[in-house]
């Protein structure tokens, strides 16, 4: 089961966002999408996930067309994180994690376990009864995964569970960068197929089973890292002349600008 990309092109306000892609998301793959800035990556994930309708070529989620599956059947195999989250009511930690759960009946005990299990995945324990709109950009960034991640904490017996991540990490410090691609892979180990839109290429490299990059709308290469990342890719998307390693632990590419 996949989320599947046929032929799409998006033209929005007399511009051609997207342009003839065609792109696969597996189960239990991470598939990272890279690119400079307006390169189209965050339309992609929103004609991927239906907040968008393509202007041409056909998105499938689990074997169907994106738009056969309603609302709710949708909402409990899919979970998306947007780039930016505008919540300005006085929610604590839990509430804000608690609005995951919405799509299921498994009852407030349960749902209550979840969202203390999904704060404590991410450092976030500590926030369950502060208000959100008093967390710092960080903190906010965490509780917004952990909401996400509630949606899609237990299986679905309707299809395959995606999460699609639109730059997860761009408010974390270090530890928290590492922590959250941890548990995209624990998430990917577990079936989960994941997507996600980064802007540092060596957090894309080190995640990635898929990496896809984006140029002008259109998808500039697509693979495993080993095979995507070369300093002539980097110098005609980038503009940024860089030299390819290897990285001593983990022996992805590593990117030295």
């Amino acid at each position: 089961m996949t989320m599947l990309a046929k032929d799409i092109s998006l033209h929005l306000s007399g511009f051609d966002l997207l342009r003839n892609i065609s792109l696969e998301v597996e189960a239990g793959k991470v598939t990272a999408i890279v690119g400079p800035n307006g390169a189209g990556k965050s339309s992609l994930l929103k004609v991927l996930t239906g907040e968008m309708p393509v202007t041409k070529g056909d998105v499938y989620f689990n074997s169907l067309l994106l738009n056969q599956w309603s609302l709710l059947e949708k909402a409990q195999m899919l979970a998306v994180l947007p780039q930016h989250t505008l919540l300005n009511f006085s929610f604590t930690a839990d509430e804000v994690v608690g609005l995951g759960r919405i799509p299921h009946q498994t009852g407030i005990a349960k749902d209550l376990q979840i969202v203390a299990e999904a704060l404590d995945l991410v450092d976030a324990s500590y926030l369950q009864r502060r208000f959100y709109t008093q967390m710092s950009g960080g903190e906010k960034q965490r509780v917004q995964l952990a909401r996400v991640l509630a949606q899609i904490w237990q299986p679905s017996i309707l299809g395959e569970q995606f999460l699609v991540l639109d730059e997860p990490t761009s408010a974390f410090d270090l530890s928290h960068q590492k922590l959250t691609l941890d548990i995209v892979r624990q998430l990917a180990e577990r079936g989960v197929g994941v997507v996600m839109v980064l802007h540092d290429l060596n957090l894309a490299a080190r995640c990635a089973d898929n990496l896809v990059v984006i140029d002008g709308g259109v998808i500039a290469a697509q693979g495993r890292p080993e095979a995507v990342l070369t300093e002539a890719l980097i110098d005609k998307v980038f503009g940024v002349k860089s030299i390819i390693s290897e990285h001593p632990i983990t022996k992805r590419p590593l990117v030295i600008t």
